[in-house]
C-alpha cells in the first residue's frame, strides 16, 4: 500500500512538473510573438499621423535632371503601358531621360519602345535579374543627373509622380519611397496582395517616418541621389536588391523618405503559383540579409544608429502571414493542452488583426476584401513551404508573368 501511495506521489509530481515545464515555455514564446506584434500595433497607430519635414535645401524641383530606370525582364504585355504614363509627365521634357533595360524582349516590342521618345538598351543577360540591368544601365549611363527613378514594367505613375520626387529630392532626400498600391484586385490573391502591400506602407514606412525614422524600400517607385546610386549599385547581387539597397543606406545613414500621397501603380500576383514564387524569393531575400547583417547590430546600437537596428528587427521578425499562422497554432495547442492560458493567446491574436486593421486604408474594405479573406489559410500554408525552399532562391530570378 505504501510503495502504491508512492507511486501515486511521484507520478502527481511528475505530471506538476510537466506541466509547469509546458506553461514556462508557454510563456517563452508567446513573450517572443508579443515583440512583433507590439511593433506592428505602435507603428500602425503612428501612421495615423502626419508626418512633418523641414525644407533643407533652395533647389526648385524643376531644376532636377532625372534618369528613369526601368529594368524589364519579357515584360512585352506590359511595357507600353507603364512608358506612356512616364512620358506623360508634368515635369520638363528637357530635365529627365527614360531608359528601358529590355532583357530577352521580342524584337516587334523592341521596334515600338523605339518609337517612343526613350532610350531603349535592348538586352540578352545569361543571368537575368533586377540587380544586373541597373548596373548594366549605370555602367553605361555618360550623363549626369541629380536623380535616378527606379520602376518596374508594369508600374504606372500619375502625371505628378516625377515633380513629386524631384521636390522631394529638392528639400533635402537622398533616398526617397513612392507609394506603391495595386493596380489590379481582380483575384483573391490579387486583393490579400494589395492589403499585404497598404499594411507596410503604414507600419513600415509612413509610420516609421511619423516617428523620424527611415522608410523601408519596397523595389520600384523608388528615387535616389544619381551620385549615391551610381557608386553603391556595384554592390547588388542578389534577387533581394531592395534589401542590399536598404542595408547600403542605413549603415551610411542615409534617410529614406516615404511620400503617401505619390501613387505608383503596381500590378499584384493574380494566381497562388505567382504569389508562391514571389513571397519564395522576398523570404529568401529577408533569411540571406538578416544572417548577413545580424552581426553588425552591436557595433550599430553601439553607434547609435537606430534605424539599422531597426532594420535588423524587421528582418529577424516573422512575414506577417507566418507570424499570424504561428500565433492561431499556439491557440489550438494552449486549448488542447491547458484551457486555462489560451485567453492570452486570444488577446495576442486580437491585438494583431486590431494592428491590421488601423493600418488598413478605408478604400480596401468592401466585399471582396471579406471574400479573400477566406483564403489566408491557404497563403500561410504557401509561406511555411518556402521555409523548406529557401536555399538556392536568393540568387534565382523569378518572372511575375502579366496578362494582356
Amino acid at each position: 500500500m505504501q510503495r502504491y501511495a508512492g507511486r501515486e506521489i511521484f507520478s502527481g509530481l511528475n505530471t506538476n512538473f510537466h506541466n509547469m515545464v509546458v506553461r514556462i515555455i508557454d510563456w517563452i514564446i508567446w513573450g517572443l510573438l508579443a515583440i512583433p506584434v507590439a511593433y506592428q500595433l505602435f507603428f500602425a497607430i503612428c501612421s495615423k499621423f502626419r508626418c512633418s519635414r523641414k525644407h533643407t535645401s533652395e533647389v526648385l524641383a524643376g531644376d532636377c535632371k532625372v534618369l528613369v530606370l526601368i529594368p524589364a525582364y519579357m515584360e512585352d504585355a506590359v511595357i507600353e503601358q507603364s512608358v506612356t504614363s512616364i512620358m506623360g509627365q508634368d515635369y520638363p521634357k528637357d530635365k529627365y531621360k527614360v531608359t528601358v533595360i529590355a532583357d530577352k524582349f521580342k524584337k516587334e516590342t523592341v521596334e515600338r519602345l523605339n518609337t517612343y521618345r526613350i532610350n531603349v538598351l535592348d538586352m540578352n543577360f545569361d543571368a537575368s535579374s533586377k540587380a544586373v540591368a541597373l548596373k548594366y544601365a549605370m555602367e553605361h549611363e555618360c550623363e549626369v543627373f541629380d536623380i535616378v527613378v527606379i520602376l518596374d514594367a508594369d508600374n504606372v505613375v500619375d502625371p505628378s509622380f516625377l515633380d513629386d520626387m524631384a521636390t522631394a529630392y529638392s528639400q533635402g532626400d537622398q533616398a526617397i519611397q513612392a507609394h506603391r498600391m495595386a493596380k489590379n484586385r481582380n483575384t483573391d490573391i490579387a486583393t490579400l496582395d494589395a492589403l499585404n502591400e497598404e499594411v507596410s506602407n503604414s507600419i513600415l514606412r509612413k509610420g516609421h517616418n511619423v516617428v523620424g525614422m527611415s522608410s523601408a524600400l519596397i523595389g520600384s517607385g523608388m528615387g535616389f541621389d544619381f551620385k549615391w546610386f551610381k557608386d553603391n549599385v556595384i554592390h547588388l547581387s542578389s534577387a533581394g536588391e531592395d534589401k542590399e539597397l536598404e542595408k547600403l543606406l542605413l549603415k551610411q545613414r542615409v534617410f529614406v523618405r516615404y511620400l503617401p500621397d505619390t501613387d505608383v501603380k503596381d500590378e499584384k500576383v493574380q494566381s497562388g503559383k505567382g504569389f508562391y514564387s514571389q513571397r519564395r524569393r522576398w523570404v529568401s531575400a529577408q533569411f540571406f540579409s538578416m544572417v548577413e547583417s545580424i552581426k553588425d547590430f552591436p557595433s550599430a546600437l553601439l553607434h547609435g544608429n537606430i534605424d539599422y537596428c531597426d532594420k535588423l528587427l524587421q528582418w529577424i521578425m516573422l512575414p506577417r502571414m507566418l507570424l499570424i499562422g504561428t500565433m492561431a497554432l499556439c491557440l489550438v495547442l494552449s486549448i488542447l493542452i491547458n484551457g486555462v492560458d489560451f485567453i492570452k493567446w486570444c488577446i495576442l491574436l486580437g491585438t494583431i488583426i486590431m494592428a491590421f486593421f488601423i493600418a488598413t486604408p478605408r478604400y480596401l474594405y468592401n466585399w471582396r476584401l471579406l471574400k479573400a479573406l477566406f483564403k489566408i489559410p491557404v497563403i500561410i500554408v504557401m509561406m511555411v513551404l518556402n521555409l523548406f525552399r529557401i536555399k538556392g532562391s536568393r540568387d534565382k530570378f523569378y518572372h511575375t508573368e502579366h496578362k494582356v
